[in-house]
């Protein structure tokens, strides 16, 4: 045998090795159940724990990233215009982290501005949350657990090991059971927008290499959504993308169909007015292998239409950006007048985030859709 085909053959047999490993450990794993190794108190509950799924790795063996390393935006060059990060500003302090880095880490142990926060993306869920870490005067620091419920991400804390449920908040097993995390505004949006609005921001970079590749390629099309127990609500195709929020204590959703369409929709929910807007110019993280090359999805955000002097506006989009009626004013799609008599002006944003309808409606059920909410217009 020659020496290359010797080294082939240890390659395979090398390889073999690894895969076999791999899927003794997943089925050992699958055998033990999600609750093997853990210290968390499992008599407390919101949950039925048979419900949740393990998703195939050990804890943390999805590596969060504790000690985030940023480089100035006008130093980034591998993101295009069109690569989708998750923007968050707090006090002046602007940070993108770009999916294709959450996709790899799901979450990062971060401090902005102070406040100690935890950016989380669940890949299978299309879900991007940020949460203040601090719970009753402690800081947590999160982790992904390796288990799944509803498909989404439980995250855990390396205090008392409570499962934490991503898309939601709630801690829903451990001795946090019921305590909820303050949610903390951020955006989804494309590098451009963020670069443009924030040209003084600063960008996460992954500890490892291999980025801007899609581990999920062609998942944002799939009518089976990974280890879903339930059955998709009907409604919408299941990774439909929605932009969800309660307003009013009401669940309400959004579908990327109806707001490409459209681009703005004045809504009242309860005794508040809303307005949603959308823009092309987002890639998906979930679509082609390579992310900048996926199909544009765009970017959508949520926002209170009353003026802080009381006035309520509507809008409309009039072919090259968001105008209200009552002054004129031209809007961007992060909610600020950069023209007219508003010029300055700033929306209060809701926290609205976007996910997968699948998800979204299987934590939120009663969720209104679209059309069903009654006071909807269409700008």
């Amino acid at each position: 045998m020659s020496q290359l085909l010797r080294k082939r053959a240890i390659r395979l047999l090398l390889a073999g090795a690894i895969a076999l490993a791999a899927f003794w450990w997943f089925g050992n794993s699958m055998m033990a159940g999600p609750t093997s190794g853990w210290k968390t108190d499992f008599s407390k509950s919101i949950i039925d724990l048979d419900d949740v799924v393990s998703g195939g790795v050990p804890r943390d063996g999805i590596p969060p990233i504790d000690n985030p390393r940023f480089q100035p935006v006008d130093s980034v060059y591998n993101l295009s215009a069109v690569s989708p990060v998750v923007a968050l500003n707090i006090a002046g302090d602007a940070r993108a982290y770009p999916l294709e880095v959450l996709t790899r880490h799901e979450i990062v142990n971060d401090i902005v501005a102070g406040v100690p926060v935890a950016v989380t993306f669940c890949p299978l869920c299309n879900s991007a949350l940020v949460y203040d870490r601090r719970v009753d005067g402690e800081t947590l620091r999160f982790g992904v657990s390796g288990n799944l419920l509803n498909s989404d991400l439980v995250m855990w804390d390396d205090v008392t090991e409570s499962w934490w449920q991503q898309l939601t908040g709630y801690a829903i097993v451990g001795e946090y059971t019921g305590r909820r995390l303050k949610f903390v505004t951020s955006q989804m949006i494309s590098f451009a927008v963020f670069r443009e609005r924030y040209p003084l921001g600063k960008v996460l970079q992954g500890p490892f290499g291999g980025y801007g590749r899609n581990p999920y390629a062609s998942y944002d099309s799939s009518a089976e959504p990974f280890l879903f127990r339930g059955r998709p609500d009907d409604r919408l195709h299941a990774t439909e993308r929605v932009l969800g929020a309660e307003v009013a204590e009401k669940p309400v959703a959004y579908s990327f169909s109806l707001l490409r369409q459209v681009r703005v929709v004045n809504d009242m929910v309860g005794d508040v007015d809303i307005v949603i807007f959308w823009q092309a110019g987002a890639a998906s993280a979930l679509d082609q292998t390579d992310i900048d090359s996926s199909r544009d999805v765009g970017m959508a955000l949520m926002f209170e239409r009353q003026l802080a002097d009381g006035r309520t506006l509507s809008f409309y989009h009039d072919g090259d950006g968001f105008v209200d009626n009552r002054t004129g004013s031209r809007w961007n799609i992060l909610g600020e007048a950069y023209a007219g008599p508003l010029a300055g002006t700033t929306l209060r944003q809701r926290h609205a985030a976007t996910h997968f309808w699948f998800a979204w409606a299987a934590f939120h059920p009663a969720t209104l859709l679209d059309g069903d909410a009654p006071n909807r217009d269409d700008g």
